[in-house]
């Protein structure tokens, strides 16, 4: 094994298998992680779509909330897609009452920007640091983000709005990368978990 990262996919809700899948197909091993003991055993962490508040809720429930502010408070690398990219975020604009984010990111999000589930998209974005053309990005119910400080690094946009972010070893993305195939934003992850290894 020698130093093969370890990266988890927060298994409260969401694309869980997918996202192992996509991160196992960068060469790290994937596991999921619902407890804390769990998470302390991880290099890094992705968190998948779902609903915001319910992941919110979710994790209180099993313990997390405080150990994985602590953990990317402390620097470990982690990954947002959509609903997670919510849970990354400073502020939200419109929260839900209740609705707790882990911060991280300098950004301030809008829930569901893109319309509700019927109006779900596929679209390809343009995303920085991202080698091969756009990555096939796969919008349902996405956030955006409405605004960002000068710490955060806008990635990708699209029809206008800000739809991927990185600020440190946090990244973020409106999209869902994990529904198609196309794991380049993952290695991208992976990259930025050996670099902080």
């Amino acid at each position: 094994m020698g130093n093969t990262p370890v990266v988890g996919v927060l298994a409260l809700q969401g694309d869980i298998r997918e996202h192992l899948i996509a991160l196992a197909a960068a060469d790290v091993v994937a596991r999921p992680v619902r407890r804390p003991e769990e998470l302390a055993e991880v290099d890094g962490l992705v968190i998948p779509g779902g609903e915001s508040t319910t992941i919110s809720k979710l994790a209180h429930l099993f313990g997390m909330m405080e150990p994985l502010r602590g953990r990317v408070a402390a620097g470990m690398p982690v990954y947002g897609t959509c609903a997670g990219l919510i849970m990354l975020a400073d502020k939200i604009l419109d929260p839900r009452s209740g609705q707790e984010t882990l911060g991280g990111i300098d950004m301030i999000v809008r829930r569901n920007a893109f319309g509700r589930q019927n109006e779900s998209f596929e679209a390809r974005v343009d995303v920085t640091g991202v080698e091969g053309g756009p990555v096939e990005g796969v919008f349902i119910r996405a956030p955006w983000v409405e605004s960002v400080g000068a710490s955060t690094e806008v990635l990708a946009r699209y029809d206008g709005h800000i739809v991927a972010v990185r600020q440190g070893n946090a990244l973020a993305t409106s999209f869902h990368p994990e529904l198609t195939g196309d794991h380049r934003l993952h290695a991208l992850f992976v990259d930025m978990v050996r670099a902080a290894l």
